[in-house]
């Protein structure tokens, strides 16, 4: 994914954790929503309401899906899925630009 077309983005930033945790909100014709944002390293924990895909599109970082005992890492390139009404965390290694898809 290089760029979105005719789409709605929303001006206010979405921003957790004093500002190391931002992002932006796409809204789709279809009704669907993403963001993209920027993560600087540090420790997280996000809870999620919808289910969500979420796609490391430069950087490193380690993440602790539910149900799961062992922290998987992705880069660049890789994916992940969090299911509804559920909480994950990261551990953010080097700055992570990213894209959420909802489901």
């Amino acid at each position: 994914m290089e760029q979105f077309e005719n789409v709605t983005i929303r001006t206010h930033a979405n921003i957790y954790f004093e500002g190391k945790v931002t992002s932006r909100t796409i809204l789709f014709a279809d009704g669907s929503k993403k963001t993209l944002g920027i993560m600087m390293p540090g420790d997280y924990e996000f809870g999620t309401e919808a289910a969500e895909i979420m796609e490391i599109l430069a950087g490193e970082l380690e993440v602790l899906l539910p149900g799961k005992n062992e922290w998987a890492v992705y880069k660049a390139g890789t994916a992940f899925n969090v299911p509804a009404n559920s909480s994950f965390k990261l551990k953010v290694l080097t700055v992570v630009d990213y894209c959420c898809s909802y489901q």
